[in-house]
């Protein structure tokens, strides 16, 4: 079972192979979904300080009825914070928030503040100041393992050269019609596991009749075909819900997609349009492209 399966990141931490995405999920609902999560077999939890529920998934880890060795926990340090000292106050806040003593990994969040996401500037020495600040917590047993989110090539070089640590993680935009082979493999070459965040495309593969003609020869639905996608080329998702009957669904991979299938779904037109989400930076560039 899928939820059973862990990989291994680059420091030795064991970190499961499917991780339960909490974004856009009301702080006082994130317990709730935690707990019903963690019901259907979740051990993983991703959250951010953007996302404004570190407490809610803090507060649903902690009485969940299982030992905190049992469970894996994400979260990211804001995008805009680009300096060693306010990095390393907001890492100490997300513990507060989270109510943990400590996190399993912490990643920087966007190479860019939002606001200049993808604007051409890179932010190299920002990027490195709010490094050092992970590097230091996770030296001193504050977090198990660091890494980064929505960083092109450049921005992982910059870590690479002048960093001290090696990023464990790299957690992209990644699914059926938007899959950045090419970073996939660079960071694979680098030993940076690669986590897929909206695997289903933010629910527009959904509506995709390619796909959904595909997933019906596996007697799976869209959703479970592109997440088994992902796992396939050995990326790990994190699927995005509240609904525990999703949850379970999500979860349930038990197949293999054929190789036939897996070119076919590897030139699946680019998704150009995430309807109304394309007003969040990392969706709005695709629309534009």
């Amino acid at each position: 079972m899928i939820l059973q399966e862990n990989y291994t990141l680059n420091n030795g931490v064991a970190i499961p192979r499917l991780g339960l995405g909490t974004w856009m999920i009301d702080d006082d609902k994130a317990a709730d979904a935690v707990h019903a999560a963690v019901d259907a077999g979740y051990r993983h939890f991703d959250t951010a300080q953007a996302y404004g529920n570190e407490r809610g998934v803090g507060a649903g880890l902690r009485d969940c009825g299982l030992p905190r060795d049992a469970l894996f926990v994400t979260t990211k340090l804001d995008a805009g914070i680009k300096d060693f000292a306010a990095a390393r106050d907001a890492i100490d806040g997300s513990l507060v928030a989270l109510g943990l003593d400590e996190i399993d990994l912490m990643i920087i969040h966007s190479p860019q503040p939002w606001d200049r996401f993808r604007n051409g500037e890179r932010f190299a020495e920002g990027n490195l100041q709010a490094w050092r600040a992970l590097e230091e917590a996770c030296a001193a047993g504050k977090i198990r393992a660091i890494g980064l989110s929505n960083f092109e090539q450049a921005d992982i070089d910059n870590i690479l050269a002048n960093g001290s640590m090696r990023p464990a993680v790299n957690q992209i935009l990644a699914h059926v019609g938007n899959m950045p082979f090419e970073l996939i493999g660079y960071c694979r070459e680098r030993d940076i596991l690669v986590e897929a965040y909206s695997p289903i495309g933010h629910g527009e593969i959904l509506h995709n009749a390619e796909i959904a003609a595909i997933a019906s020869n596996y007697g799976v639905g869209a959703a479970q075909l592109a997440i088994r996608f992902c796992l396939q080329l050995g990326l790990l998702p994190l699927p995005k819900t509240a609904n525990p009957a999703h949850m379970r669904t999500n979860a349930d991979l038990d197949f293999t997609i054929s190789d036939a299938d897996m070119d076919a779904l590897k030139a699946v037109k680019p998704v150009r349009d995430y309807g109304e989400s394309n007003m969040f930076p990392v969706f709005g560039i695709h629309a534009r492209a």
